[in-house]
């Protein structure tokens, strides 16, 4: 059973879009795709009048050789999210597909299954947030052709065992693919998983320029995969997927100079994370530090709305993910400059326990009324 055998029939037969760059190669006018012959004002469009390449031969080079993969391994597009879209949309037929998660995970997953009316079939992650590699295949239904992991985990930051991903990848040959997303990869202590895509063609990584390389605002997300499902989300990626500038800013990052500029803050960021975490762990009012492999830290308090609310009012803005299982306590804190990190630590030094806080404002209510 090949992999694409998992693919919906209609995507796997269909023609696609052939655009008017992908026609052009070696041409030197241009006149095929109703573009504009003079370029833009400014210097910031230089170039910006011609569609990009689809999928432009120098950032993708740079990409396989970054992720150790070949070129036909790997897809770049607008984000992870895109690439999650893509999947969704290319092996969950509507109404009768599923994906499976492990909650608390990152959300995407879900919305994109919901928007293409895939059902979502959940398999929670331990009390600990490690994954239970056997109530996965539990749940695991033929309606599931996608399942998706996320190693460190967003938003708890723990990194999933090696061993259970490969027992995963075994279990789930010829029913499902097994999507692993590594956002946060370069932070971790664990290696990437991409080798399993040379040994398991049903297994798929999900890299991001987002975070440790800085640039979020860029959008550029990979997809590492076997060449056939390469080949067959391109059949349904739009034609144009990235902007000039986002390709320039990304490979200016991934040059020799912006390689060794992101692995000098990703060294300063694993500092801070293990200063962040004992300091964090000595606030009153906090319950525990989880442990973490991420660029962030997820934090228990005895009242989270409250520290939230707190923090706001200094501003400092941190993501309140209490309505995730098992999260019902917890801010997730990205860890930043140590300069903002002190200036979070310095905001919560000012707290007493905040259970202790709303006690004093109930005991100043009822003094008032009797006075």
């Amino acid at each position: 059973m090949s992999v694409l055998d998992l693919a919906r029939a209609e995507i796997r037969a269909m023609q696609p879009y052939s655009s008017a760059r992908m026609e052009a190669s070696g041409g030197q006018i241009l006149l095929n795709a109703n573009e504009s012959a003079w370029a833009p004002f400014g210097e910031a469009g230089a170039g910006c009048h011609r569609y990009p390449d689809p999928q432009p031969a120098a950032l993708v080079d740079a990409l396989a050789d970054l992720y150790g993969v070949r070129r036909d391994q790997l897809l770049v597009g607008r984000g992870s999210d895109e690439a999650i879209d893509l999947l969704v949309r290319a092996f969950c037929r509507a109404g009768e597909d599923a994906i499976l998660i492990q909650p608390p995970t990152f959300g995407m997953y879900a919305v994109c299954a919901r928007i293409q009316n895939a059902a979502v079939i959940e398999a929670p992650l331990a009390v600990d947030f490690t994954l239970d590699v056997d109530a996965v295949l539990a749940a695991m239904t033929p309606a599931v052709k996608l399942v998706f992991v996320c190693t460190p985990n967003n938003p708890t930051g723990q990194v999933i065992a090696s061993a259970a991903i490969e027992r995963l990848a075994q279990a789930l040959a010829g029913r499902a693919l097994l999507i692993v997303d590594e956002a946060y990869v370069e932070f971790a202590d664990a290696p990437s998983m991409a080798g399993l895509i040379d040994r398991y063609e049903h297994v798929a990584i999900l890299r991001t320029l987002s975070k440790a390389w800085a640039l979020a605002g860029a959008r550029i997300g990979t997809l590492l995969a076997n060449a056939e499902v390469i080949a067959l989300l391109r059949r349904i990626m739009p034609p144009y997927p990235l902007p000039l500038p986002c390709v320039e800013a990304a490979l200016a990052a991934l040059s020799t100079a912006g390689q060794a500029l992101a692995r000098g803050h990703i060294d300063q960021i694993k500092i801070e994370r293990s200063r962040m975490a004992d300091a964090l762990a000595a606030v009153p009012g906090v319950l525990e530090v989880l442990p973490s492999q991420a660029n962030f830290l997820a934090v228990r308090f005895d009242d989270a709305g409250a520290v939230y609310q707190r923090l706001l009012a200094a501003g400092i803005v941190v993501r309140d993910v209490r309505r995730y299982p098992n999260l019902g306590d917890t801010l997730r804190i990205t860890i930043g400059t140590p300069e903002e990190n002190a200036r979070v630590l310095d905001v919560l030094s000012t707290l007493k326990s905040p259970a202790m806080d709303g006690r004093v404002v109930a005991e100043g209510s009822a003094r008032k009324k009797t006075s």
